[in-house]
Order: structure tokens, then sequence, then C-alpha cells
């Protein structure tokens, strides 16, 4: 961007700038502290300039919006044409409860649905499940059958709406249940928008929510991909997760390395299934985390687009300009938000989504302010919604396209973060002997994705121990009296309504029915064939979450058994 003359004659300036300017006023007063770093502890210069950037090839490595590589932005006009989608997270208790909370939120202006699913729901378990007491509806909404995802939509037009599931072990049978429902409505299924989180290389790297081991897993995942290609086009059938590694304690360069590089392992295991990259590939989506520190966030997701955009084409061939097109998700930081002074959380949270949105992102998830502290009140729910809609049509934010393109600082940190990011991808790439997928699947075997998060949460943990990193409220700026807001209670009554439904269900079904379905399923897994007909008959049948589980628990046997822990 700049010939070597014009950089020379920078670095001269910039040289006497330090004599005569800079090192009289550091004698005088100094600075603040001797190192200044990210929350990933990557440090940042006191200041940058075109030299910096020197290397940048403008069209190579940014472009323009729309166009490869995409640095820039996936889309030409961006926000310009409309603001992203404002997708808040949400489920509690029953189906009731949280279809009152939807149609709240929609009514508020809320352009997408997210569902929370408790626990049993996310591991597969049905509500009566012993393991399942006390968990019921607490973290999320319980889902055991079609008939509560009957519930859960009602009065929501699936053919309008779009609809984010996060949940993996269990998310084949909890997205052949919307599609069953979508039958049910007559409403076709090439209408289906939404997203499926699907992700369970990341589970088995952060989030440790699984039911039956890696390998099996994977298949159930590709399974879910064939299907949706062919019948759910508009339906994303893999939201690959960075959040949640993000959340366990990983530094924003582990949490885009880790995160594409599942994404590359899920592109190499549908090609090895039969399907063609740019059937399937602009089908996939990614969902990262947004932290503190601003123009890290920001620097990450433009890095992303690039290394995506670059990598889907020279490794994978793709072609078309969907397939190399990353496309994500975000949501604020919730291993951020404090217990102490929560209302603090409210600039937190506004910070993390302006950076999300001079990112970029297509859609995004405020986190409500009490989430430290319980579920998320109404109040605190239409505050985090509220702070979207400010961004969106106050800030002037949305209005230009990439506003922080061009900026040194920012240019330097997306370069650095692009090379650190290749680096870990690469090396996953050689622990699988030349396959990014097998890479994952050895590094899970032998806890490497474990040590580096865990190294990195610790050297974190440290630096606010000693005072290195500020929280505030924390361990600076601290209250002694008690500031926690009136936060949301779950009504007691929650899992003996839930029991009371699935009672029903199960008398009321036909038995017989329910068997056959389970038995085809069972012998369609067994042959090695797509499960995601068989899954989808089984819950037009009524066939429970956990029976359904249970049929791939039985031939795959429970991840902890083959670990030792059972």
């Amino acid at each position: 961007m700049y010939d070597d003359e014009d950089l020379e004659e920078i670095r001269d300036a910039g040289d006497r700038w330090e004599t005569e300017t800079l090192e009289p006023t550091l004698d005088r007063h100094g600075e603040r502290r001797d190192r200044f770093a990210t929350v990933s502890n990557h440090e940042v210069d006191r200041l940058y300039t075109p030299d910096d950037v020197g290397d940048l090839d403008y069209l190579e490595d940014l472009g323009f919006p729309g166009e490869e590589p995409y640095t820039r932005g996936p889309y030409p006009t961006m926000y310009r044409g409309r603001t992203w989608t404002m997708r808040q997270f949400a489920g509690f208790g029953t189906a009731e409860e949280t279809n009152e909370r939807f149609h709240y939120l929609i009514d508020e202006g809320q352009t997408g649905l997210s569902v929370a699913f408790d626990m049993p729901s996310l591991m597969g378990l049905d509500s009566d499940d012993p393991m399942s007491e006390g968990e019921i509806g607490k973290e999320g909404v319980a889902v055991d059958t079609l008939r509560d995802m009957e519930i859960l939509f009602d009065g929501i037009d699936l053919a309008e709406i779009s609809t984010s599931f996060t949940i993996n072990p269990s998310a084949p049978v909890i997205y052949a249940m919307y599609v069953a429902l979508a039958d049910q409505r007559d409403v076709p299924r090439e209408r289906l928008r939404g997203t499926l989180q699907n992700d369970m290389f990341k589970e088995f790297i952060a989030q440790k929510e699984w039911v039956i081991p890696p390998d099996p897993s994977l298949d159930l995942v590709t399974d879910v991909l064939e299907f949706s290609t062919a019948e759910t086009p508009k339906f994303h059938p893999i939201s690959v997760s960075g959040y949640h590694i993000r959340e366990a304690g990983s530094t924003a360069v582990q949490e885009l390395a880790f995160t594409l590089a599942d994404g590359f392992g899920y592109v190499e295991d549908a090609l090895d299934r039969g399907l063609e990259v740019d059937e399937f590939a602009p089908r996939l989506s990614f969902f990262f985390n947004c932290h503190n520190s601003f123009f890290e966030e920001i620097a990450k997701f433009r890095a992303a687009r690039r290394i995506y955009a670059r990598v889907m084409d020279d490794w994978y061939g793709a072609e078309a300009d969907e397939s190399k097109r990353l496309k994500f998700h975000t949501q604020t930081a919730g291993q951020s938000l404090t217990a102490q002074q929560p209302l603090n959380n409210v600039a937190r949270v506004t910070m993390q989504a302006l950076a999300g949105v001079l990112g970029g992102t297509q859609s995004l998830h405020t986190n409500s302010f009490d989430e430290a502290l319980a579920l998320p009140s109404e109040k605190a729910v239409r505050v985090a919604l509220r702070t979207q809609q400010i961004i969106a049509d106050e800030s002037g934010a949305a209005d230009i396209v990439d506003p922080m393109g061009g900026s040194f600082a920012v240019e330097t940190l997306t370069n650095e973060i692009e090379e650190r990011t290749m680096r870990y991808i690469e090396e996953i790439r050689e622990m699988g002997d030349g396959s990014v997928r097998d890479g994952i699947l050895n590094g899970i075997e032998d806890g490497y994705f474990l040590r580096e998060i865990q190294d990195a949460s610790y050297e974190y943990q440290e630096r606010v121990e000693r005072g290195e990193e500020v929280v505030v409220g924390v361990n600076k700026y601290t209250l002694e009296e008690d500031t926690s807001p009136d936060t949301l209670k779950i009504d007691a009554t929650t899992a003996e309504r839930q029991l009371g439904r699935l009672e029903d269900v199960k008398a009321d079904r036909d038995d017989a029915a329910v068997a056959d379905a389970l038995e085809a399923l069972r012998e369609a897994s067994e042959r090695g064939e797509n499960a995601m007909p068989y899954i989808v008959d089984a819950v037009k049948a009524y066939a429970t979450m956990g029976e359904i589980m249970g049929v791939f628990e039985d031939q795959y046997g429970a991840y902890s058994e083959s670990l030792g822990l059972a």
C-alpha cells in the first residue's frame, strides 16, 4: 500500500518523534503500566503506522466487501442493506413458558429465535430419567417429544421465522422434531430457515457434553449435513462454535484456530461421504465469542473471513462464492459477566456487541446483565435487546461498511491473528498426517486441546489474581454493599408439569408404531445408512428424546464407558 520511499520517510519521522516528543513525555510522566496486552495476553504496541502494514496488498489482503477474501465483510452493502439478525437466546421451564417469552421477544422487535435447552435435553435424556432429577427446565426449556415442540412454536410461523437451536449430542433429534413439525403444518421443508449447532468436535474439545464416542458422533453430524443439504436447503445444519471454546478459557487465537479447524474437519468428512463441496459448504455457519479486548475481537472476525476463504479455495477446491464466504453468529462473552455490581455488565455487553458489529457479524446475541446470577429476567432481556437496537439505529456504526478497515492498528492485529491462527491449524493438520479431521480426532484423544485451553485459562487467572488484568467491581473499584438485582425464579411446579405431559404422551401414542420406528432406526444405523430419515419417522411416532438417543448408545456405548468413567 506504500512504496519503499514513503515507508523510509515515515520510519525516519517516527524515529524523530520518539526522540523529540515521546521520550521527554515518558521521562516526566511515564505510562500506566510497563506492558499493555489484550485479554488474550497478546502484547499491543503504543502506536501503529503505515510501516506496520507495509507488506499489505490491498486487493489481495483486503479487497472490497462481498468479494474475496471477504476481509471487509461477506456482503457488499452489509448493514446498509439490512441490519444483523437480533437473535436473543431464550428458553426456560416448560414449552409453554418459553413460547410466551418467544412471543414477547418478537413483539419487542427481535428478528430471529434462539432456543436454549435444559441439561437433560442437551444430554439426550428424558425428563423422567433418574439423572434428570433437579435439572428439568432449569438451564433452558425441557423438550422430550414432538408434543413439546408443537407447544414451543405455537402461534409462530415456521415459514417466516429463523430459528437457532443450541444443542449438540441430541441435535439430530431436535432437528428432526422441527422438520416433523413443519411437515405437520404443511410448511415446505425448503422454506425452513435457521441454524442447528450440531458441533460435536467442540463438545469433545471444550464443553464436554456427549453421549457416544467421537467417531460415531461425527457420523451423526455428517448425517444431518447430508440430509439438510437435500431437504432443507435454507437451513444451516452445523454452527461451528468457538463460543464455548473461548468460555472454557482459550485465547482469541485459540478460539479462532480450533473453530476453523473444526469446520475444515467437517468439510473433509462430508467430502469423504461423497458430497460436493459447493453443494454443502454454503450451509455451514460459525458462532464466535466477543470478549472485552475491542480491537482484538474486530481483528479476529476479519482474519476469520480471510483464512476461511483462502483455505476453502486452496485446500478443498471450493469454487462458489457462497462456499468461501464465512458467515457467523456472535454472542457477547458470558465469561466476562460479573455477579458483583451486575449493572456494570450492561457496559461490557455494549462494548462487546459494538465490536461484533464492527467486525461484521451476521447475527448477534447480547447477554443480559443478570446472567451471572440466574436465567435472565424479562427486564434484563429487554435491556439486552435494546442495546442492539441502539447500536443499529442510533450509533451510526451500521452506516459504514467496515469502518475499521485501513486502521493501522486493526490491520496489523488482523495480520498477526491470521498468522498465529494458521500456525495452529497447520499443527493440527500435521497431527492428522495431512488431514485436519484426523488431527482433531487425534488431538481429542491425547488431550491436546484440553492442555492448550487449560494453560491459557490458568495464565489469565494468574494475571487477574496479580491485578495485571483489571476486572471492574471484582479486583478493582469494589463495593461492600449488595448490588444484586431481582432474578428470575423457575416455577417449583415445572418438573411436575413436564413429567405429567411426558406421561400423557406415552399413554396416548401407538406403542407398536414407536417400537417399529426405533427398530428401523437401529437397523439403518447398523447398516451405516444416514440416520436422519429414520429419526424423523421416530419423532413423528412420538418416540422420546431418550429412546432415540438410546438406540445409538446401545450400538456404540456411552463415551464415559469408553473412557472408563462410568
